[in-house]
């Protein structure tokens, strides 16, 4: 079994400032895109939130890559290209669980932090082309999938599955260690030993929970296959996304 750590939403790089957490709940809010897209931030509820934490660069009439979409409690997801090659090469498929993460920041603007965000489980894996059409719509979702919209590379893949988004910004969904730079992240002691792709590095790792992520890349893979206690560590993760544990919703280091 896998788990990939997923990057996804706004960043410094795309949508040019962190999403934002909104009356204790975590808002990714889905990068901007020119093309392959229908969907307007406005489509999707968040005109306003856009374009307060924008300062009116994107508006509710901004075409956004919608992507993963997350719709009564499924999940679809596409990846293509480089990302997506890593993802086949690691053998990342049918059971194994996606955790997304990406850069957030307090309300007052003085605490930016890397978090986990949603997860969801693969159920599938489809395979769609450089040149999918309508009928590789996901089934049960509103709203056409942006892999599904004009050209894609040869290995333009949708991943789907059971799927949910975190509804409070628990402490424990937190990556980055309070006081400390973004990429230093909090991590399980399994980690280290179960490895972490992109993450090879001796350096890396400090002592055995604390993680020096990379600055860029997409998907990380970690093959828990024989390692038991990090299954224990997903499900409580899983929990904490759907908000079953409400203990220490406040964000620590």
């Amino acid at each position: 079994m896998k788990i990939v750590f997923s990057r996804k939403g706004f960043d410094s790089g795309a949508g040019g400032v962190p999403s934002p957490i909104i009356a204790g709940r975590p808002i990714s809010l889905p990068i901007p895109t020119q093309r392959r897209s229908t969907t307007t931030y406005g489509d999707l509820e968040l005109g306003d939130i856009v374009e307060q934490v924008t300062k009116g660069r994107l508006s509710r009439l901004s075409l956004c890559h919608h992507d993963p979409m997350f719709e009564a409690g499924r999940c679809a997801f596409g990846q293509t290209g480089a990302a997506q090659s890593h993802l086949r090469n690691q053998g990342v498929g049918v059971g194994d669980v996606f955790l997304f993460f990406g850069l957030f920041d307090d309300a007052g603007g003085r605490d930016r932090h890397h978090r986990i965000h949603g997860y969801f489980e693969v159920e599938s894996v489809n395979v769609l082309g450089p040149k999918p059409d309508a009928a590789s719509q996901p089934a049960g979702f509103s709203r056409p999938h942006p892999h599904i919209i004009g050209e894609w590379n040869q290995n333009n893949t949708i991943y789907i599955g059971r799927g949910h988004v975190a509804i409070n910004a628990h402490a424990d969904l937190r990556l980055s260690r309070i006081g400390g730079q973004v990429s230093r992240w909090r991590v399980p002691p399994w980690l280290q030993t179960a490895g972490l792709t992109y993450h090879g590095r001796p350096d890396r790792w400090v002592g055995e929970e604390t993680l020096v992520s990379v600055a860029k890349g997409q998907e990380f893979v970690s093959d828990i296959s024989t390692t038991p206690e990090a299954l224990p560590w997903l499900e409580r993760v899983k929990a904490l996304i759907r908000g079953d544990i409400e203990d220490g919703i406040n964000a620590h280091g």
